[in-house]
């Protein structure tokens, strides 16, 4: 949906200020020192909010979003996090999650909006964020201080189109960025413009110039594999998702890895992989000993677990709509699901009875946070 602004401007800190009767000055904390998760969701009033949750269904808190949200990054120190607007939004909220002062809300440029994906410098002090410059089909990383209330300081080029998600490698000196290859443009609300001519591509950037350091692109059979989120392994691998924007029936293998000096890898699995998957992966996560990577398949209902040392697909999971995912320990995930549930799974575990929470459907993406900030 296209966010209205003007509206998002006008609700002001306290509406804001989310729902947690919490007094300013105190942390978040879980139950008994649970782990929490931050994900975006709908309400059962039909409104938006940012929520932050426990694996076990406790709602800690609710931060009330002016529309639709997509992902959450949270910042190095764990002491903040960043929710962004679904595409074509233009707004960001900056949750502090160590002191509790209200939100801060910053926007886009005029001529650009956010693909609903960032990243934090590793010193935390800037905040990369994909956007488009749509006027010209490109791809743009926008640049945001901070320090100063996140104010935008500048920006690069991502080297490609519809870029998606972004994430640090080789120790915070190169950005990774999903370029999905898709022309968009808010006067066309979510319309694809360019199937017919996608270059979907993986982009390694230098931090500090903008400089292009390598580019890995599909080959021209799969041009039409948009490339969209990713995770990182602790060999500092890339690990991507993608959606398929050809016909269901011909979808490839959609889960796959890739370096700063290795190209494009697919995992192992059966031909049928993206027939099976509906041609489409909506999130994709390693496990806490990056041993295992989860990827979720919402219209298919399942999430897979590939063994990241050899790249096999080696067991699923049925989640109804379930697209989140993240590490809930060395070896098991999260999976949350647009009908408020919560699962924690492995590779060999039964289908255990997942935690629900009344009254809200998670949207695409859960992150879990540094740890209970106190």
């Amino acid at each position: 949906m296209e966010i209205d602004r003007r509206k998002f401007l006008s609700l002001g800190p306290a509406a804001l200020a989310g729902l947690s009767a919490t007094p300013s000055g105190a942390g978040y904390a879980g139950q008994q020192g649970e782990a929490l998760f931050a994900a975006c969701a709908r309400l059962d009033n039909g409104q938006f909010a940012a929520v932050i949750v426990t694996a076990k269904g406790h709602l800690i808190d609710t931060i009330p979003l002016s529309g639709r949200g997509h992902d959450v990054t949270c910042s190095p120190n764990g002491a903040q996090m960043v929710v962004f607007a679904r595409r074509p939004g233009t707004f960001a909220v900056a949750v502090d999650l160590k002191n509790r002062r209200p939100p801060v809300l910053f926007t886009a440029p005029h001529d650009r909006h956010f693909y609903g994906h960032g990243a934090f410098s590793s010193d935390g002090r800037l905040l990369y964020a994909t956007e488009n410059d749509f006027e010209n089909a490109r791809g743009i990383i926008g640049i945001y201080d901070v320090e100063s209330g996140f104010s935008r300081k500048g920006e690069f080029a991502t080297h490609g189109i519809g870029p998606h998600d972004v994430l640090l490698t080789e120790g915070g000196k190169t950005l990774c960025v999903a370029n999905g290859g898709i022309e968009t443009h808010p006067a066309a609300g979510r319309a694809k413009l360019n199937l017919h001519s996608m270059k979907p591509s993986i982009a390694f950037i230098d931090t500090q110039t903008g400089d292009l350091l390598s580019k890995h692109e599909p080959t021209t059979a799969l041009h039409r594999l948009s490339l969209r989120h990713m995770c990182r392994s602790s060999d500092d691998r890339i690990w991507f998702a993608a959606q398929w924007e050809g016909s269901v029936d011909e979808a490839p293998i959609l889960v796959g890895h890739v370096g700063r000096d290795t190209a494009l890898t697919f995992c192992k699995a059966e031909e049928t992989f993206g027939i099976d998957m509906k041609g489409y992966i909506g999130s994709i996560a390693a496990s806490g000993d990056s041993t295992m990577i989860a990827a979720s398949a919402p219209r298919a209902g399942a999430t897979v677990f590939i063994d990241a040392g050899s790249g096999q697909v080696v067991g699923r999971k049925s989640v109804l709509d379930g697209c989140g995912v993240a590490a809930l320990s060395q070896n098991t995930f999260l999976i949350s699901s647009g009908t408020g549930e919560l699962h924690s799974s492995h590779k060999t575990s039964g289908q255990k009875e997942p935690y629900r929470l009344n009254g809200l459907a998670f949207d695409n993406h859960m992150l879990r946070l540094s740890s209970p900030v106190g």
